[in-house]
């Protein structure tokens, strides 16, 4: 039941638990109790709106930033990433595979706010050896959903 919830509750985190107990087949005290377990074992960690910032008079920006690292003796990358997603400006911090070790997004007002971030206090950090920033331009989907317009057919109809 717990894998049908979350994978419920990860598209919609608004379904009415009515609504979800009758599309499990349970009743709604189950589904209740259940939800309230996997938040306590943090499985469930908090629920999040997706907003499509594009559309608000709202200027932001987000960078996805590799960061390569010098894993410490003892704790491995751990400490590292810790340091880094205490700051307040940073939204998620991954370890990754592949030529960088993690990566950071962020999200701030401008291009200069972000890249001041970054030299001032990611780059500056014990432990990091190099940074790379890529700014999202725009987003096609995020989370599952489609957040671009759909592309239209902008050619002539041509008669005989």
């Amino acid at each position: 039941m717990r894998e049908k919830i979350l994978t419920f509750i990860e598209k919609n985190s608004r379904i009415d638990m009515k609504e979800l107990a009758i599309v499990l087949g349970v009743d709604e005290a189950a589904v209740k109790k259940e939800l309230e377990a996997m938040e306590q074992e943090n499985i469930i960690c908090g629920y999040h709106t997706l907003i499509n910032w594009d559309k608000v008079e709202v200027e932001k920006v987000t960078a996805l930033i590799e960061v390569r690292v010098t894993p410490q003796r003892g704790m491995g990358f751990d400490k590292v990433a810790e340091r880094i997603y205490n700051y307040p400006e940073v939204n998620s911090v991954y370890l990754i595979s592949g030529s960088y070790d993690l990566m950071v997004t962020l999200e701030g007002r401008t291009l200069r706010e972000v890249s001041q971030f970054v030299s001032d206090k990611l780059s500056a950090l014990e432990y990091v050896l190099s940074t790379k920033t890529n700014f999202i331009l725009k987003k096609y989907k995020d989370h599952g959903t489609i957040m671009a317009e759909p592309a239209k057919d902008e050619r002539m109809l041509m008669t005989p």
